[in-house]
């Protein structure tokens, strides 16, 4: 699985974007997506999960209530819309996939994508 971020960009606080996160490769609907960020002097944060139907999610505390993670299979594609945006977002968002099906923490993160810059401004 080939994976690519794009949709970040600068946005004020309080504000929205949505990132996506293309994938390419027969296992796209095996698979558990995630999202992770790396904010400017921090580790890298797990941010979100999805399973592969859709049906259950997984959020980081700092983002539930904020950030919404959805799926779409038939078009390989995986999205994180973030509302309600804080400058302690600001970092670069990289989309990541399982090698398989299972929806069990810690999740096991095998392909991974360039991230994309998310930068909200105060």
């Amino acid at each position: 699985v080939q994976l690519q971020a794009y949709g970040g960009g600068l946005v004020q606080a309080g504000g929205s974007l949505r990132l996506s996160c293309a994938a390419s490769g027969r296992r796209f609907s095996s698979n558990v997506m995630g999202w992770f960020r790396l904010g400017p002097g921090k580790e890298r944060e797990f941010v979100a999960a999805i399973n592969w139907s859709g049906g259950s999610t997984y959020y980081a505390d700092s983002v539930k209530g904020r950030f919404t993670i959805s799926r779409d299979n038939a078009k390989k594609t995986a999205y994180l819309q973030m509302n309600s945006l804080k400058p302690e977002d600001t970092a670069v968002y990289y989309c990541a996939a399982t090698k398989t099906d299972a929806w069990s923490t810690p999740f096991e993160f095998h392909y991974w994508g360039q991230g994309t810059l998310v930068t909200v401004s105060s």
